[in-house]
């Protein structure tokens, strides 16, 4: 089935619901919502015009344009013709994007206006036939519009047909290309739609691309956040809060630093947000502190964490509710961090954690391997909607295996099932810390220190042979902190301004960024006292 059928479902049983609510009018629809009825015309006439220059079926076109109307008319214009849906992130640099071309040959280039400034830069960009821009016109590029109305059939695809293709930077610095086909985008919206309880009709404020999809083929309407999603932890609070009190969704997905900052902004102001009967929360660890912030900003919503990963969304989720006294003393004294019972969808076992790749394996062989409750081992998970592999194999060896002829992928996270078959995170497995003092995993560490109100964030790291956790936190935050941890015999607390985190969810911390930083620190200082104040904005100048 072609992903655009589900929408022209959509279009039939709820003619005139809103589909998507922006904060700008878009290009194509020269509005700030459209229906169901008006996202698939609208979609059906982008596809002619896709199909009038000449670009056909299995032709990829690549997308520079950020959550809008827009964007969601050309990616359904483009499975409409059976083509394939591209995205490369531009701060990567150009290296990247003429890699990521070189893999899969782009013929088309829908982006915004701005964006084309890229084709200065990237000569891979250059080559592509078909330029479109978004906007006001651009040197080299057709401006972006719809034929006039007349009917374009729906290509007709099997589960495998390519649909959309995303890019991963390599351990070695060449690009892995995530293939999903359309079978895999229908499994992935079923298990997105089942974990987030979709049901047609809600308000959803929408900050994920790919939830949005899944909000389209179950009938709810998405409301854009008004503010750059790129940068989820500097959003404009005050923005998104007033979008909340016009639209009153009902629920939301966002990352921990898209909703620490909601959260912030709605405590200095004594805001509740009541229209919310669910937030779930993903993206990046999330911890017990922040759930509860969430819940007394909405005290009659349920609040979820939802633990996931690019190749396999959703894994596992919890309610805050469902969190007990004992769990948060678990989390207090190194037991890690709670994630909950893994989706319907998702089967996740345990397996010993090995550098090694993992040759194929009978049902019977994998039973044996896996681990049973309470032991500490890699996490693996398998699905229809879990990514089976790379494009041409690259990365397929270190985080693929097989059972049977059924795919499995390693996440690369470290866990262990409890007696109530919940999922308990420990952190990266390559970021275990084995000495003479034995073994200690990052969030043994970080989820305890993150139930104390003064420390923004922690993480747990080892240079030169000794345990350090780096803070960011108030002064008086870590008076006590050693104490607190003397199970982990930590060596070295370093306090500083700011953490390096992910540029995506600005949640995530960057560990390769903060070895450098601390390495580098550590020249200079070989003998620090134990507890000592560092600026993370001085470190990065050295």
């Amino acid at each position: 089935m072609n992903l655009v059928e589900i929408l022209q479902q959509q279009a039939i049983d709820r003619p005139d619901a809103i589909a998507i609510v922006a904060s700008r009018n878009g290009i194509v629809a020269h509005r700030q919502s459209i229906t169901f009825t008006q996202l698939a015309q609208a979609a059906n006439q982008a596809a002619n015009f896709l199909q009038s220059v000449g670009l056909k079926s299995g032709d990829a076109v690549l997308i520079f344009q950020p959550m809008s109307i827009d964007l969601y008319v050309a990616l359904l214009a483009i499975w409409r013709l059976g083509m394939v849906a591209m995205f490369v992130d531009p701060a990567a640099g150009k290296d990247h994007l003429d890699r990521c071309c070189k893999l899969y040959p782009p013929q088309g280039l829908i982006a915004s206006s701005k964006a084309h400034l890229l084709r200065f830069r990237a000569p891979a960009l250059r080559r592509i036939p078909h330029k479109f821009a978004i906007g006001f016109p651009v040197w080299g590029a057709k401006r972006w519009a719809i034929a006039a109305a007349q009917n374009s059939s729906v290509e007709p695809v099997v589960a495998e047909t390519p649909a959309l293709i995303t890019f991963t930077s390599g351990s070695t610095g060449q690009p892995k290309a995530a293939l999903r086909t359309h079978g895999f985008l229908l499994a992935q919206h079923q298990a997105i739609a089942s974990s987030l309880q979709l049901k047609p009709n809600q308000i959803d404020l929408t900050t994920l691309p790919i939830f949005l999809l899944a909000n389209l083929a179950s009938g709810v309407t998405s409301v854009i956040p008004d503010v750059d999603l790129r940068f989820p932890g500097r959003i404009k609070a005050d923005k998104v809060v007033r979008q909340i009190q016009k639209f009153q969704p009902q629920t939301i997905a966002a990352s921990p630093a898209f909703l620490s900052r909601l959260a912030d902004y709605c405590d200095r102001h004594n805001l509740k947000l009541t229209s919310f009967d669910r937030i779930y929360n993903g993206g990046a660890p999330v911890f017990p502190r922040l759930l509860d912030r969430l819940q007394n900003l909405a005290p009659e919503a349920e609040v979820y964490a939802v633990y996931g990963s690019t190749e396999a969304e959703p894994i596992a989720h919890i309610a805050y509710r469902q969190l007990q006294f004992e769990d948060l003393m678990a989390m207090q004294q190194g037991g890690g961090l709670l994630v909950g019972k893994p989706v319907a969808e998702a089967d996740v076992r345990i397996l010993p954690q090995t550098k090694d790749a993992i040759l194929p394996l009978s049902r019977e062989e994998f039973g044996d391997r896996c681990l049973p409750q309470g032991e500490i081992g890699e996490i693996v998970v398998a699905g229809d909607h879990v990514l089976s592999g790379y494009l041409h194999g690259q990365g397929d060896a270190e985080t693929k295996f097989r059972v049977d002829g059924q795919a499995w992928h390693r996440t690369g996270d470290a866990g262990y099932f409890d007696w109530q078959g919940r999922l308990w995170l420990l952190g990266r497995c390559s970021a275990r810390i084995q000495d003479e003092l034995g073994v200690l995993y990052p969030f043994a560490v970080e989820a305890a220190v993150a139930q104390n109100p003064a420390i923004a964030r922690s993480a747990l790291i080892q240079i030169q042979g000794q345990r350090w956790l780096i803070v960011e936190a108030q002064a008086a935050g870590i008076d006590r902190l050693q104490e607190n941890l003397a199970w982990a015999k930590i060596d070295r607390i370093l306090q500083v301004k700011s953490i390096p985190v992910d540029r995506r969810h600005n949640a995530k911390i960057d560990y390769p960024t903060l070895y450098q930083c601390a390495q580098q620190w550590a020249k200079l200082s070989p003998n620090p006292p134990a507890k000592s104040v560092y600026s993370q904005t001085a470190i990065s100048k050295l």
